[in-house]
Order: C-alpha cells, then sequence, then structure tokens
C-alpha cells in the first residue's frame, strides 16, 4: 500500500495525469466501452433503495454516459459527475442529463439529495489517503437510507501509476474497512464477470446503505 502522504501539489498532478489519458483517448475509450453489459451492477443499485420512482441517481464518474443513459431510460431523474471535460460534453450531448464536471479532489455535493450513487470503475482512481475524504462526501450526498454502488478492479491493496492512470487496487476486506469507517451498512458484494473462476474476475462489486433511523435503531 502507497504509504506516502501526498501533498496538495502532488494530488493535482495524479487528477490531471489521469483526466488527461481520458481526454486523450475519449473517442476510443467511449466506442471501446459503448456495449459493456452492467445491467448487474445497475440492479444491484436500484432493488435495495427504498423509494418511489422517479429516483434521483448520481452517476459519480460518469464517463461517456452510457450508465447515465441507462438510468434515464428507467425513468430516473440521473445526473452525472465526470472529471474529464470530453466525457463530460459526451454524456451532456448523448443523454441530455445534466452532468457535473468536478474532479474527485474537489468535490461540491449538495447534502441528503441521491437516492443512489453509482460509482462503476470510479473509485479506485481515487488515492487511498483522499479515499475516506471521498466516501464521506458520498455518504453525506445521499440521502437517509440511500445506496451506494461501487465497482473497482481488486488487488493486493498496490496503489500507483498505471500505463498513465493512477490507482488503487483494494483487497475486499481494506475495501471494507474504508466504506464501514466512513458509516456505510455493507448489503451485498459479488466479483464479476459472474460465472467465471476468480482469478477472472478482475472487477469487486459492493452495495452499501447510509443508515436511516430505521437503520440506526437496528443497529443500536
Amino acid at each position: 500500500m502507497h504509504s506516502k502522504r501526498f501533498e496538495p501539489h502532488e494530488l493535482d498532478k495524479i487528477a490531471t495525469e489521469t483526466l488527461a489519458y481520458y481526454e486523450q483517448r475519449a473517442d476510443v475509450f467511449r466506442a471501446g466501452t459503448r456495449d459493456h453489459d452492467v445491467s448487474q451492477n445497475i440492479a444491484a443499485l436500484l432493488r435495495h433503495i427504498n423509494g418511489a420512482s422517479p429516483l434521483v441517481i448520481l452517476d459519480f464518474g460518469c464517463g461517456p454516459g452510457r450508465d447515465l443513459k441507462a438510468f434515464a431510460g428507467l425513468g430516473h431523474t440521473a445526473i452525472g459527475l465526470e472529471g474529464a471535460a470530453r466525457f463530460a460534453a459526451m454524456a451532456r450531448a448523448d443523454t441530455g442529463c445534466e452532468v457535473w464536471q468536478q474532479d474527485f479532489h474537489r468535490l461540491e455535493l449538495p447534502g441528503n439529495c441521491f437516492d443512489g450513487i453509482f460509482a462503476n470503475a470510479s473509485l479506485f482512481h481515487v488515492p487511498s489517503q483522499e479515499l475516506p475524504r471521498v466516501l464521506r462526501q458520498l455518504h453525506a450526498a445521499l440521502k437517509q437510507g440511500g445506496v451506494l454502488f461501487s465497482s473497482n478492479p481488486h488487488g493486493q491493496n498496490e496503489e500507483g501509476w498505471n500505463r498513465g492512470r493512477y490507482g488503487v487496487y483494494h483487497d475486499l476486506e481494506t475495501w471494507r474497512r474504508y466504506v464501514s469507517d466512513a458509516g456505510f451498512i455493507e448489503l451485498e458484494y459479488y466479483y464479476r464477470p459472474t460465472g467465471l473462476p476468480r482469478e477472472q474476475q478482475p472487477w469487486l462489486a459492493s452495495v452499501w446503505r447510509r443508515p436511516g433511523p430505521h437503520n440506526i435503531q437496528a443497529l443500536a
């Protein structure tokens, strides 16, 4: 695990260079991921939300808008958040949804706003030093009882640069500790793609709830 403490200018470099990677490859990335089937992940978020449709969903790290479009197509109020300007423009054009251009180091999120937050292949770009803050911000942005979905490539807690992008590859226990420490209750986890041996399942998906009054009473 990366034990070094980053200075602000070093965090800025991590964000800038990682976003530049996506900016330079935006068209190729959109074409290469357009047909990826993440319906399992979308369903995992939605089935745990206790609310009436239309739900308010934040697609955290929405990229060019594939999943944002899926949520809107299901009738929900979908808002995207994306750090790469070209991705944000693509997502707005392709979905008609509101998309906020923010990087993960400078989040400005409304409080108690979202029924669900969908963080598909995004939170692993947050340095472990900054992850507790980001998770607390997501916790505060959810309504009480709201649900966070996350899917990240997992590993043995390696952290650093990987072909032009900064990434952190948590194992299950480390990831659980971070998200639990931010105040979430675990609902489920699974590895993807389904039906393959673990060494062929690079993705760790997990679903979490911000406690509401009922959850708090149950835990007392």
